[in-house]
């Protein structure tokens, strides 16, 4: 069984912020309410756009009912889709990592709490589309991380086990996700997240991509030996 190597998207795969934030100020200021600065902003990313949405108004303490905040979302995401590569790039070293881990065998795939349509155009206009087995969005099933059977779902779409399988990720997110799955966690620490990096409780953290081929590596014969 080829290994399968797992990867979140949006500050793992690619440094999604820049496009995001101005979705989120847009959406914000259509409401009237003035945007927090990008580096306050920057640690609500992750679990989709609705929570980002949710973070961002529990900042600026302002209480939205759930037809408001569905208002919100599509601004968001009509922003969004319009401007969804106009800055988010890949992190520094990431296709060479991924064409190393190819190289090695090993089966890629995406799973994100981004809408896929959003996770297939990115990687797409990105020109990464091409290198994951599978991309799993927060809306391929009818459940998204943390519950394991998102990853677990999209290593075996992908073609792959978990148990010959890593995820890396950059979140709180992804470490209980792919600990309830009882995978390996590889986390990076130039994500986003407001919990610093190596409390996370991954079983690595790398701080550039180059080092992730050996990280990958070392946790697949350890879980082989296990």
């Amino acid at each position: 069984m080829r290994p399968t190597v797992v990867f979140d998207l949006d500050g793992t795969l690619v440094d999604t912020a820049p496009d995001l934030l101005r979705a989120l100020d847009f959406a914000l200021e259509k409401e009237g309410l003035n945007p927090p600065e990008d580096h306050e902003a920057r640690n609500f990313i992750g679990g989709g756009a609705r929570a980002m949405i949710e973070r961002a108004l529990a900042h600026t303490q302002v209480k939205f009912g759930t037809e408001k905040v569905d208002a919100m979302f599509r601004q968001f995401l009509i922003h969004y889709e319009d401007h969804i590569a106009d800055h988010s790039r890949p992190f520094p070293g990431l296709e060479q990592a991924l064409a190393k881990l190819a190289k090695e065998g090993a089966l890629l795939a995406v799973c994100t709490n981004k809408h896929e349509r959003y996770a297939v155009k990115l990687l797409r206009a990105l020109n990464l589309a091409d290198r994951f087995a599978y991309i799993a969005g927060g809306d391929s099933f009818e459940f998204k991380k943390p519950d394991p059977r998102h990853l677990t779902e999209a290593i075996e779409r992908a073609g792959g086990s978990p148990e010959r399988a890593v995820l890396v990720g950059d979140s709180e997110t992804d470490v209980i996700t792919a600990k309830a799955a009882e995978i390996p966690v590889i986390a990076v620490s130039f994500g986003y997240t407001d919990i610093p990096p190596a409390a996370l409780g991954a079983d690595r953290l790398i701080h550039k991509y180059e080092d992730l081929p050996a990280a990958v590596m070392d946790l697949l014969a350890r879980q082989r030996l296990a």
